[in-house]
């Protein structure tokens, strides 16, 4: 991980006043990390645990997931609806994906292929988006739709 050290201006107002902006560190990622925290969130799938799963996401996280009508807003929503979706014991596939990053920001988007335990499949298009909190990547919106035609 590269660190971009934050940036001071000082400026020296005409009433001899003096004030300072400090821009945040600008936390830089690769494809290679963004692509591993898809495999974080998937290895967090397999534990069965719909705590372990909503760990990955920030407190304020959106998701809009695959098969629930509703936004999941809240810690609390988000563990109601893995709960439910652990049940199958869903394990994801990239399909297909493209990376673009940004700073202290990811974004991830593309295709991939749930199997559940009983053999049956889903695909779905999704977009996960990733912010650097202070300490670690999380997921900031997670939207996941099924495939129309499929």
């Amino acid at each position: 991980m590269k660190k971009i050290i934050g940036l001071v201006v000082s400026l020296t107002l005409p009433s001899g006043s003096a004030f300072a902006v400090t821009a945040p560190d600008c936390v830089k990622v690769d494809k290679a990390q963004i692509e591993g925290l898809f495999e974080k969130w998937n290895e967090s799938l397999k534990t069965g645990n719909a705590k372990t799963v909503s760990e990955n996401y920030l407190s304020d996280a959106v998701l809009l997931a695959t098969v629930s009508n509703k936004p999941r807003l809240t810690d609390a929503e988000r563990i109601d609806y893995f709960e439910h979706f652990l049940e199958k014991k869903p394990i994801g596939k990239i399909d297909s994906r493209t990376i673009r990053l940004g700073c202290n920001k990811a974004v991830d988007t593309g295709t991939y292929t749930f199997t559940f335990a009983d053999k049956t499949t889903v695909s779905a298009r999704y977009t996960f988006t990733y912010a650097w909190d202070g300490k670690e990547w999380k997921i900031s919106t997670h939207h996941s739709s099924a495939m129309p035609e499929g």
